[in-house]
């Protein structure tokens, strides 16, 4: 049972420091005021445990898990219409 791998978004409340970005150096970091999201394509199920694992480590409350349409990485806005 291979899982396939995509493109998530991953939001968690709150701003990210220096210390936040070193710790999710693989993934695309943007800053929002009230929260932080990180994107991360082409990442597997383990991969994305994995990161998920770190954020409760690190005491970060999240807010939201998403898969992106098409597996799109960083920068994809899902500008196809996936019907």
């Amino acid at each position: 049972m291979a899982a396939a791998a995509d493109g998530f978004e991953i939001r968690i409340k709150g701003r990210a420091g220096e210390s936040l970005r070193a710790a999710f150096s693989e993934l695309t970091i943007s800053v929002h005021p009230a929260e932080t999201v990180l994107r991360g394509s082409s990442l597997d199920q383990a991969a994305l445990y994995g990161i998920l694992d770190r954020i409760q480590s690190l005491g970060l409350e999240l807010v939201e898990v998403r898969r992106l349409p098409g597996g799109g990485g960083p920068g994809t806005e899902g500008g196809a219409d996936g019907a």
